[in-house]
């Protein structure tokens, strides 16, 4: 990873991480709502996880790594749990993408760290 790469990748992930997180907070709450607040947290949880897909897209480009295409797909089968009518389901998906994706930071922070920029 160049060092130009690593500052993108740590920011994207950073920002991805913490959507990661309020999906699967989101995943977690909806196994606890009435039958009648489900369908409005369910197309959040659908709204969510579908700019997460598009923010991975997006990094992709600018801080290229393999883990990024794994994460995609983690949160692809997120979205296919809550289009199934699972959505708590999908929480365990969205924790695998994190992890990902929480490799990709450390990874280029440790860079960052090696260089003296952080």
């Amino acid at each position: 990873m160049q060092l130009d790469q690593a500052i993108k990748a740590f920011a994207e992930s950073e920002k991805i991480k913490s959507a990661l997180i309020w999906a699967t907070q989101l995943a977690e709450i909806y196994g606890t709502l009435a039958e009648h607040e489900k369908p409005g947290a369910e197309k959040m949880l659908k709204a969510l996880v579908a700019m997460i897909d598009h923010e991975i897209q997006l990094a992709r480009s600018p801080a290229p790594h393999e883990l990024w295409a794994e994460a995609r797909q983690d949160v692809d089968t997120a979205m296919v749990m809550v289009c199934s009518g699972v959505a708590h389901e999908s929480g365990y998906h969205l924790t695998r993408a994190l992890t990902k994706v929480t490799s990709i930071g450390q990874q280029a922070m440790g860079l960052l760290v090696e260089k003296g920029l952080l």
